[in-house]
């Protein structure tokens, strides 16, 4: 019995000295971040800030942003209710940019789609003044921000001196199209990015929330060959069935996502496994990590018998 709790012991200690005289312990990998998280670790996003978008092919889930977009949010959730989008259409496919969704009628007044009650015009929602609370600054060199992080899932940049912080345009993320005026958008019409993380929108474009699962079914979508990526050809469009809030259907009913919180040790040490690579596969373990390159893991919860 003595000897079974004295040996680990003297391992332990030896293994620690060794590593004080060589290198520092390698960061965990990330599938070890996860086999060790625990259920505090996970979130589930609030059915008024979901949104289920169904398309032929299958269900996009989208996560709206009211701490940075408030009123963008408020007017999405109206149109939502209203049913705004349904039978509405992906306008758009960008490659390496954007799939965008919008009324194709717009452009004609007796075509046009009426907004219900939802505003017409809301202020540019640009950034976030002030104190955030779950702010998780990460180490990483970052050509747009002098900080860089994420805020209740979201990535963001970030500025010290001004105490601001906004969204950061990074795969997956949600918009509001606008006009060249900065408060020209209603929120009717969105986009997300499919591509490369066009961080130069950050700050001149309102974002709303991101994509959490159904990627798949937007970034394979075939690219518009009119400038811009646009189908000028309504047979090349593709139907939106509906757009749902997740609080208007019954909880029975609705999908139940869990999103890897961003406040929390655990997610520090998710950023650590994605900065040094110990991966069997890497031979160089990077040592670096740019904010869009940080993964924001999404999962059904465990006791669901879906």
């Amino acid at each position: 019995m003595r000897l079974s709790i004295i040996l680990p012991a003297l391992l332990l200690v030896t293994a620690s000295a060794a590593r004080a005289d060589d290198t520092p312990p390698a960061a965990p990998v990330l599938a070890q971040v996860l086999a060790e998280s625990t259920t505090f670790d996970w979130r589930q996003p609030k059915a008024e800030d979901t949104l289920y978008m169904d398309l032929p092919g299958g269900r996009v889930v989208i996560e709206l942003a009211p701490r940075f977009a408030p009123e963008h949010t408020a007017n999405i959730r109206t149109l939502a209710r209203e049913g705004y989008w349904n039978g509405l259409a992906i306008v758009r496919v960008q490659d390496n940019y954007v799939v965008q969704w919008a009324d194709p009628g717009a452009g004609d007044a007796t075509t046009r789609k009426p907004l219900g009650t939802a505003k017409a015009r809301l202020p540019a929602e640009f950034e976030h003044t002030g104190t955030l609370p779950g702010l998780a600054l990460i180490d990483s060199r970052d050509a747009y921000a002098e900080r860089v992080g994420f805020v209740e899932g979201f990535p963001v940049g970030h500025d010290p001196q001004r105490g601001a912080t906004w969204l950061a345009h990074c795969y997956g993320i949600v918009g509001a199209g606008r006009d060249n005026a900065a408060d020209s958008s209603s929120g009717a019409e969105l986009y997300v990015v499919i591509g490369h993380a066009p961080r130069h929108l950050d700050r001149n474009i309102t974002p709303v929330g991101r994509v959490l699962s159904g990627m798949e079914l937007l970034s394979a979508l075939p690219r518009g060959p009119a400038p811009m990526g646009f189908h000028a050809d309504a047979a090349h469009h593709v139907p939106i069935t509906a757009i749902t809030l997740a609080s208007e259907i019954p909880a029975a009913e609705r999908l139940p996502i869990e999103v890897f919180r961003t406040d929390t040790p655990a997610f520090q040490r998710l950023v650590q496994a994605r900065r040094e690579r110990h991966e069997e596969w890497f031979v160089d373990p990077v040592g670096r990590i740019e904010l869009c390159n940080v993964p924001l893991p999404v999962r059904l919860r465990a006791d669901s018998a879906k």
